[in-house]
């Protein structure tokens, strides 16, 4: 629209004609917003608000008389309120550069000022307590110009060829050196430490890969030797069974042949010996029940024979009672007694003849004996078998 005019946002719109600003400033100010100017009455200028730089290079003396050349940079701006902006634009509205030149020559006055209060050692170790002093001396003199300053810099500090510095940081210089030496050695030795350890690792590492590979061949060359041997040992284990199948074999024939060879030889011949054995068994039985029954025969016909000859026996006994002198104490009963002592003499001479003939049979010998004859206090030898008289024969 003809006649609004609107201010940068870092800028502050300065309005001239009209009724006067705040303080009785020749200008009202006008930031952020936008304000209807009328034309050909009213005036209006811009200030800027943005940041401005300005670089300081000075030369100062310190508490110790030692010239130094200091160089710093101040970042400084407009303030930002309106009082500020009216102390600025009234004084640099029209020429703004000159706010740069005005705040260096104003700190550059400063800084000499503090150095000169301080040492070479203060100002070398404590660069930030020398700025802090600056800003806060030039605090007030930047603030009557509608200007403030957000930081201070000392970038540099040389003193030329005095080499006071260079022998103030000598030692320290040579306290890092040694240091450094000292950094370095140990550098150098863990270097060749690591070296070595890394020799060490790596000669290890090939002494295992050696132990590996050595291991390796020899398992290769076990598993060879292994895949040789396999066939030649199968080939072995195999005629092994076959010999081992074949033994057994051979074994169930012989047992085979021995059951054979007993069935067909030795039952029969223990058949044919038990059959012999019965057999002579039942010889010797039936010879024996023939010797017994022949036995028998000759004791029947021995007997009978006996019997036969027990009269003759009797009679021979009472011949020879003929010329004895035999007193009958009672009568005919005394006579009876001796009859029957007769008959019972020839008993007992007939059952051992029986006795006698029994024992002679077993052995097949001849049938004689001598049988005593003794009748109250009358003797007679004996008589054979056969009736006949032995000799030498006499009565009592």
């Amino acid at each position: 629209m003809f006649g609004y005019r609107v201010p940068a946002p870092d800028e502050a719109m300065l309005i001239s004609g009209g009724r006067r600003g705040l303080g009785g400033a020749p200008f009202r100010v006008v930031t952020g917003h936008g304000k209807f100017v009328l034309p050909v009455f009213r005036k209006t200028r811009f200030l800027t608000l943005s940041m401005c730089e300005a670089e300081v290079t000075e030369t100062c003396v310190t508490k110790q008389g030692i010239s130094l050349h200091v160089r710093a940079v101040i970042a400084f701006k407009v303030g930002n309120d309106t009082e500020s902006i009216i102390n600025a634009g009234q004084r640099f509205l029209s020429d703004q550069d000159q706010m740069s030149v005005l705040t260096g020559r104003i700190f550059a006055g400063h800084l000499r000022a503090i150095i000169g209060s301080m040492t070479v050692e203060e100002i070398v170790t404590e660069r930030q307590k020398l700025a802090a002093e600056v800003l806060d001396t030039s605090k007030m003199e930047m603030a009557k110009i509608g200007l403030i300053v957000d930081s201070l810099q000392i970038q540099s500090i040389d003193d030329g060829d005095t080499g006071y510095i260079d022998a103030m940081s000598a030692p320290h210089k040579a306290a890092i050196q040694r240091q450094a030496q000292i950094a370095q050695a140990q550098a150098t030795q863990a270097s060749v430490e690591a070296e070595q350890v890394a020799a060490r690792n790596q000669a290890e590492y090939a002494r295992q890969t050696a132990i590996v590979k050595a291991e390796y061949s020899a398992e290769v060359d076990r598993a060879q030797a292994q895949a040789a041997q396999a066939g030649p040992l199968a080939q072995a284990h195999a005629q092994q069974e076959v010999l081992a199948a074949q033994t057994e074999l051979a074994q169930r024939a012989a047992q085979l042949r021995q059951q054979q060879l007993v069935a067909e030889v030795v039952k029969p011949a223990e058949a044919e010996a038990e059959r012999i054995k019965v057999l002579a068994i039942a010889d010797a039985e039936r010879m024996k029940i023939q010797a017994e029954a022949a036995a028998s025969h000759d004791r029947v016909a021995l007997d009978r024979m006996l019997i036969d000859q027990l009269p003759l026996i009797v009679k021979e006994a009472a011949g020879g009672l003929a010329g004895a002198n035999v007193n009958v104490l009672n009568g005919a009963d005394g006579l009876g007694e001796i009859a029957a002592g007769l008959v019972a003499q020839g008993l007992t001479i007939l059952d051992s003849v029986r006795q006698n003939l029994g024992g002679q049979n077993s052995e097949g010998g001849a049938a004689k004996t001598n049988v005593p004859l003794q009748l109250q206090g009358y003797s007679r030898t004996a008589v054979d078998v056969d009736g006949d008289e032995p000799e030498g024969s006499s009565a009592n």
